[in-house]
């Protein structure tokens, strides 16, 4: 999955998407979700960052990852890579 490339990210977590005119806040945990995305990092180098940094356990935040994900995919914002 990769975000998509007209997709403007602020720094501070403001999602543009100028395909839809729409706009997203994201807050830290999203915002670094988002950043590892871009990097390419894989489900688990994204989970060990995010547990570690924010102290979430790994079910929790597998629920709360993929629930993110469909929300991306909802609104226009990544495409899958097949």
């Amino acid at each position: 999955m990769q975000i998509k490339k007209n997709i403007a990210i602020s720094d501070s977590g403001y999602i543009f998407n100028p395909g839809t005119g729409e706009s997203f806040v994201l807050n830290p945990i999203g915002k670094d979700i988002l950043e590892l995305l871009k990097e390419h990092k894989s489900y688990e180098e994204i989970s060990a960052s995010i547990g570690n940094q924010y102290n979430v356990a790994p079910p929790t935040f597998e629920k709360d990852y993929y629930d993110f994900l469909n929300t991306l995919r909802k609104n226009h914002l990544v495409e899958d890579n097949d």
